[in-house]
């Protein structure tokens, strides 16, 4: 399972800084999710998951991209292609950024080995003590942007995620997965489409999906993820269920705890640039993971159109007060309001529409019975 490929660590240094093999063009073909395999992850009847034993020691490099020579090497290597794949995977997981955001001036974290399941890259504990009462949880942290899947405390999956700005941050605390879509376009712009998206909060609309991922907190508080683990967490999680009476049952669906914010202070990369090895830095998670207080958000984050079936509407309206007495939302940081992007074309097609109207009655009024232009 967990197959480490031929490439060697000084081998694997050269080939960034110096072009000196070609690799196949042949870009790798996203397949339809009915030809996707089933979620691998570990039998939950399984022994915990030692990472000394499962998993080699990796050790990371920090490179500067100097040169374009070097940038179109490093993209050449670790293209998105077939034989360049699990490569690709390891660096932009690491990097929590896609290839095609790498830029000349950039720091890149490299592994001096490619290992094809990324769990061998995790800063979350292969094994949680405190969750192996539950079928699944979800662990996401904003501070490291990354999440962990687990099943009765084993770890199954590790992917990277790129999380909410910080006038739109992706609040922590606890969260369950609701409803999902394949393709969904979003309620509040529908130039914006998301594909495999699974919405963790009914009412603010955060959702893991599939989106750009230039490796720095910049969604309006969603979860972006690589297309691949975005459409494994789509077949892996369970959403919200009903009670007799069809209502549904609050935090009934996968749990989804955010345990940290990121440090906003930090203008560029963050620390997960920083570790030396795969065993650096493991992740603190809490000891009571059911106990964790259901998330704050401030009613700005929550669209105009549905405030009114909020429930306990007075802890969304006091939640911004809490979070900055608390140090979560920084002093003289402003949240952005959550925008209806489709309302506002409309209004300014409405607007346009009615200009133009106006206009051509003016002309209409300039111009004489006889048809003459006065």
């Amino acid at each position: 399972m967990n197959r480490a490929s031929s490439f060697q660590p000084v081998a694997l240094l050269l080939a960034v800084l110096v072009c000196i093999s070609s690799c196949s063009q042949d870009e790798r073909k996203d397949e339809p999710l009915e030809q996707q395999p089933a979620a691998d992850s570990i039998s939950s009847k399984q022994n915990p998951v030692d990472s000394s034993t499962v998993f080699p020691p990796i050790q990371y490099k920090r490179i500067a991209i100097a040169s374009k020579e070097q940038l179109d090497s490093l993209r050449q290597q670790f293209g998105k292609h077939d034989s360049t794949y699990l490569a690709y995977r390891a660096l932009t997981t690491l990097n929590r950024k896609d290839i095609y955001y790498f830029r000349m001036g950039d720091t890149v974290v490299m592994p001096d080995t490619i290992v094809e399941d990324l769990r061998a890259y995790s800063v979350f504990p292969t094994y949680y003590a405190q969750a192996a009462e539950l079928p699944k949880i979800i662990i996401v942290s904003n501070k490291m942007q990354c999440y962990a899947c687990y099943e009765h405390g084993n770890l199954v999956r590790f992917s990277a995620a790129n999380t909410g700005t910080e006038r739109k941050p992706t609040l922590p605390g606890r969260y369950a997965l609701n409803w999902k879509a394949r393709l969904r376009k979003s309620s509040l712009n529908d130039e914006w489409e998301l594909p495999f998206t699974w919405n963790f909060h009914k009412y603010a609309g955060n959702a893991f999906h599939q989106f750009d991922m230039p490796g720095r907190p910049v969604s309006h508080s969603c979860v972006r993820q690589f297309r691949d683990d975005a459409q494994w967490l789509f077949s892996w999680g369970k959403g919200w269920q009903h009670d007799s009476s069809g209502t549904i049952v609050p935090f009934s669906g996968t749990p989804v705890i955010i345990i940290d914010i990121f440090d906003y202070s930090r203008k560029k990369g963050g620390p997960w640039l920083e570790l030396a090895s795969n065993r650096d830095s493991l992740l603190s998670l809490p000891d009571q993971p059911l106990e964790i207080e259901e998330a704050l958000i401030p009613i700005s984050q929550v669209p105009n159109e549905v405030r009114g079936g909020l429930p306990n509407r007075r802890r969304y309206a006091t939640a911004e007060d809490t979070l900055r007495a608390r140090g979560i939302i920084r002093p003289g940081v402003t949240l952005s309001a959550s925008i209806d992007y489709n309302k506002r074309r409309q209004e300014r097609a409405i607007r346009k529409a009615k200009a133009e109207e106006e206009r051509k009655q003016r002309e209409s009024s300039a111009i004489t019975p006889e048809g003459s232009v006065e």
